[in-house]
């Protein structure tokens, strides 16, 4: 069993319901094995400006926050993250890096566990591979982890965005409107799609399927003549424009040209942070964390925990960077040099899977959503 003496926290990126959850399953699994716990404020960011700091006190108020079992008590049910979050552009230079390892040796951190997305996950493996053993923990409100089924506050997210769209179909009945409502997601259309399904949209539009405008349009207007009054049509985040605009605005425009019926634009944004983590992003947290650290105990670093198949597995952090790249087509020239024939076939399967999964759902809105 590998022996540290420290370990630190972070959160970095976007918060996310459910981080204050894995806070503190790390900070009392550590705890129980006899090894301190520093959370690290403002995520990489943290570990950077300890380095130019002298005054001890003045380090243990902005950057780097000694934990223990109290002082994680009853932050379970606390949305966003005790331990703030931040994106830290200078923690991918040389410069960065060297002030981050500063902190790391100077304060005798031993190993860092990282909660956040894919950029929380570059960050880890290279300090992993400057000697510190890292681990990534994924949280964030989309479900844009290709590696894992499921994301801490993705959960949370979406409840709050089903919350918010059954208000919107109270005001758009009272006035026989048609609400053309956008939902976050940074370009993946799973909150889009869950909440669309769940909420009874008439249509959904999301990144990854090309949508039928002309037969949206059409659904739209025959509902209306067959007497529907309030109609909900929803839309993901980063669908494209050739003008720039949110592409809900202008499918708004479309609509209102097209049939006459009263429509509105509205875009559900940033709320959809925060709030009370839900069950489920509580339990799934508290799990990755106690295995996060019980992964380091074991020896390993460089893995995010991932959930799959209903279990808490730990992939490899490279491996997961390029499976998301595979996934969203974002791969370029030499980032699959390393893996094996094995392990890029197991990267196609995956995409595969989670691609067919998303078209069966998003094919059963065309027959339920009207």
């Amino acid at each position: 069993m590998a022996q540290f003496r420290k370990i630190g926290i972070l959160s970095s990126g976007g918060d996310a319901p459910g981080m204050n959850a894995a806070i503190r399953a790390v900070t009392r699994r550590a705890l129980s094995q006899g090894i301190e716990v520093v959370g690290i404020l403002g995520g990489y960011a943290g570990l950077i400006g300890a380095a130019d700091e002298s005054d001890p006190e003045i380090v243990k108020q902005q950057y780097l926050r000694p934990l223990d079992s109290h002082s994680v008590s009853n932050i379970v049910t606390r949305g966003g993250t005790i331990l703030y979050s931040s994106r830290c552009p200078e923690f991918a230079t040389p410069e960065g890096m060297d002030k981050a390892l500063k902190t790391c040796h100077d304060y005798e951190i031993d190993a860092v566990i990282a909660i956040g997305g894919d950029g929380t996950f570059r960050g880890a493996t290279d300090l992993t591979n400057h000697g510190i053993p890292s681990i990534g923990i994924p949280g964030t409100i989309d479900n844009d982890i290709t590696a894992t089924e499921q994301t801490i506050g993705f959960d949370s997210a979406l409840n709050t965005t089903l919350h918010m769209i059954d208000d919107l179909r109270d005001t758009a009945e009272s006035h026989a409107r048609c609400i053309v409502t956008e939902v976050m997601g940074n370009g993946c259309g799973y909150l889009a799609l869950y909440s669309g399904i769940a909420s009874g949209a008439i249509t959904i539009a999301i990144p990854e399927i090309p949508f039928d405008e002309e037969y949206a349009i059409r659904k739209i207007h025959n509902a209306r003549k067959a007497g529907k009054r309030g109609m909900i049509a929803i839309c993901g985040e980063g669908l494209p424009t050739a003008s720039g605009r949110p592409y809900g605005e202008e499918f708004k425009e479309k609509l209102i040209e097209a049939t006459g019926i009263d429509t509105r634009f509205n875009k559900i944004g940033h709320i959809i942070r925060g709030g009370n983590p839900t069950l489920r992003d509580r339990l799934t947290a508290t799990q990755m964390g106690v295995e996060a650290v019980n992964n380091l105990l074991q020896g390993r670093s460089n893995v995010v925990m991932c959930v799959n198949e209903n279990r808490i597995t730990a992939v490899d952090i490279n491996f997961a960077l390029a499976l998301d790249k595979m996934y969203k087509n974002t791969l370029k020239d030499g980032d699959l040099e390393g893996f094996t024939s094995y392990q890029i076939a197991q990267m196609k399967a995956r995409c595969e899977f989670r691609s067919s999964k998303f078209e069966r759902f998003y094919n059963m809105s065309y027959d339920i959503c009207m």
